[in-house]
């Protein structure tokens, strides 16, 4: 469904001396129809960018994406237009996606009308079949977003995308503003979802706790490389990279594990250093991690890591 190949993403700064911020860095991976895989990693790794180069919401400074086997950077903007619907994104704040003056009802019926793809005297019906199937109420139609609970606006929010009929859905961070209880009931509702729409989900998080429940496999980033690849269970019980043991060292559902703590200074994207983009922090690195930028290579059937230590 989706085939990401070499995606780069570098900004620009400075007026004399440019200098460039590398967000994301040669990235690759690919998520076969109907299943999930998760992108996780700290804050400010490239994870938000990578969804937003998808779309093409960012331009991207190089590498290709694939959508059902179409170049979506080789479309014009007409081309673009035509294929969006069938992509769709879950942003991390649902308040910031619904207009505060619009009603519930008259949000879920805007893309709709702006696609045309049921008729008017259709609309209707469609808008209380989308809000039963998210689990909310038909009088919530008629209210406004600052009426409703963050959980009850996110399901507003895969109502409207819903009504697209996607077949990608990349979901940013989309339960990091809810309450922990409001999280699982989202989290639930979206794999309903898929089980029932056969959805195919980009699913970006740093939570890997969240990640572990949603994801079929398992991508892990670090200032804008790929650092580790792999189904969910390997990554849990056979994880290879430094970095990667040291965030499942930190999540909660793996609390029987030993507790890395990472040492160091986190790099600067900027002024990235020669070598493992993490050899500064971490406790393993040997004298060919400080020059040698390691490649992805297989360790395990669709497992891969980029470490000189495996």
């Amino acid at each position: 469904m989706l085939e990401v190949l070499g995606l780069t993403k570098y900004f620009s700064s400075g007026l004399i001396r440019k200098r460039y911020l590398r967000a994301v860095d040669d990235v690759s991976f690919k998520i076969e129809k109907g299943r999930t895989l998760g992108l996780v990693g700290e804050s400010g790794c490239g994870k938000t960018t990578i969804g937003r180069l998808i779309l093409r919401l960012t331009k991207p400074t190089g590498g290709k994406v694939l959508f059902d086997g179409v170049d979506l950077f080789a479309l014009n903007r007409r081309e673009l237009l035509a294929i969006r619907p069938r992509i769709q994104m879950i942003f991390q704040d649902p308040d910031s996606s619904l207009n505060p003056r619009m009603k519930i009802g008259t949000s879920i019926a805007e893309p709709l009308k702006l696609h045309g793809t049921i008729p008017k005297a259709k609309r209707e019906q469609r808008i209380r079949e989308l809000i039963e199937t998210v689990g909310l109420n038909p009088e919530h139609v008629n209210r406004y977003p600052y009426q409703l609970s963050g959980g009850q606006n996110q399901r507003v929010v895969l109502a409207r995308i819903l009504a697209m009929n996607p077949d990608l859905i990349i979901a940013d961070e989309p339960t990091s503003s809810l309450d922990v209880s409001v999280q699982a009931q989202i989290l639930n509702l979206m794999k309903d979802l898929q089980k029932e729409f056969d959805h195919t989900y980009l699913f970006i998080s740093h939570d890997l706790d969240v990640v572990r429940i949603m994801a079929d496999r398992i991508a892990v980033m670090y200032l804008g490389r790929m650092v580790e690849i792999g189904e969910t269970g390997d990554i849990y019980d056979r994880a290879k990279h430094p970095y990667t043991q040291a965030l499942l060292s930190a999540a909660t559902m793996d609390g029987g594990r030993r507790q890395i703590v990472l040492e160091g200074e986190t790099s600067s994207p900027i002024d990235m250093p020669a070598g493992c983009r993490f050899h500064t922090r971490c406790p393993r690195k040997r004298e060919r991690c400080t020059i040698e930028e390691p490649e992805l290579v297989e360790v395990g059937r669709d497992h891969y890591v980029a470490c000189h230590l495996v």
